[in-house]
């Protein structure tokens, strides 16, 4: 029996381009098979928190465990570290080892890109992205090479990190350049990716009525990126959309508006409907889903290779 294969992050980030993994991510959605646990979520000691998030379908079952240390940045490590364990899921075998920060990247990313493709009034941009940490790389890329954006608008409360995300536009070839006032940029770009540490709301302007919102940064429900009138505002005007039902506790730009996050459609919901009318908002929060999506893909090529 062949040792699992291990992947780095470079050959992580290789094994799930964009687009494929928004494809995977759809036909996630409509397989019956996928169950999804609960995830276990620990206290760190030192104020981190530790994730273990299973996930399984009639192939392939998978677990990733990782950390979120907010601070550190400032001990020069990266706030997620951690694994995606890839099992076959009918003979036991350990398949391979992914690396979990950089899963957690391109699937968060591939999720708002499958959304945009899904429920976009328009999709040709301006981006704005908000947040130039590595969301914000990662859904640059995505929507780059998945939806064909040209034309990049990078707000960042740190004016280096914006000029570095700015430059890596640049060398994708993409027209880009750093704003300074996000709420006044919302005038100029139909696509909007917010991904900041979302401690407090950083955009208070309302969107273009053709307006895509991926609101990405607030995971938890005490935290928020969006002011509660700009959701409030996109609900009665337009159309609000969930990643998945665990949204329905977790959405803190929405729980925090007030809103009744439980009728709010998922995007499983959505792929099954027309495109709405007006802005959209669409809150990614994350699920062990996402993660098997991302493990189908590179499990396709392992089954069947070793005995």
């Amino acid at each position: 029996m062949s040792p699992p294969r291990l992947y780095a992050a470079e050959a992580t980030a290789a094994a799930l381009p964009y687009p494929a993994l928004a494809d995977a991510i759809a036909a996630l959605l409509r397989d019956p098979t996928v169950k999804v646990p609960a995830r276990t979520v620990l206290p760190l000691p030192a104020g981190g928190t530790f994730f273990a998030m299973p996930a399984t379908d009639a192939r392939v079952a998978i677990t990733k465990l990782i950390s979120f240390v907010a601070d550190n940045a400032t001990r020069g490590l990266p706030a997620i570290q951690g694994d995606v364990v890839v099992f076959d899921a009918r003979d036991g075998r350990r398949l391979a080892l992914l690396d979990g920060p950089t899963v957690t990247a391109r699937r968060t990313a591939a999720v708002s890109l499958l959304a945009a493709r899904t429920l976009a009034p328009r999709t040709d941009g301006p981006l704005l992205i908000v947040g130039a940490g590595v969301q914000g790389r990662a859904h640059l890329e995505a929507f780059a090479s998945g939806l064909g954006v040209r034309q990049v608008r990078v707000a960042s409360r740190s004016a280096a990190s914006a000029e570095a995300l700015v430059a890596h536009a640049r060398r994708l070839g993409l027209d880009a350049r750093r704003v300074d006032d996000a709420d006044a940029a919302l005038a100029d770009c139909p696509l909007v990716v917010s991904a900041t540490p979302a401690q407090a709301a950083s955009l208070h302007a309302l969107p273009r009525d053709d307006a895509f919102i991926a609101a990405v940064g607030a995971f938890t429900p005490t935290m928020l990126e969006w002011a509660p009138d700009v959701c409030r505002h996109v609900a009665a005007r337009g159309a609000l959309a969930v990643d998945t039902r665990d949204a329905d506790h977790e959405a803190g730009d929405l729980l925090q508006a007030g809103l009744d996050v439980p009728t709010v459609p998922t995007l499983a919901d959505w792929l099954a409907r027309p495109r709405p009318a007006g802005p959209v908002f669409f809150k990614n929060c994350g699920w062990a889903g996402w993660d098997l999506a991302a493990a189908r893909l590179v499990a396709a090529g392992l089954i069947g290779t070793q005995a």
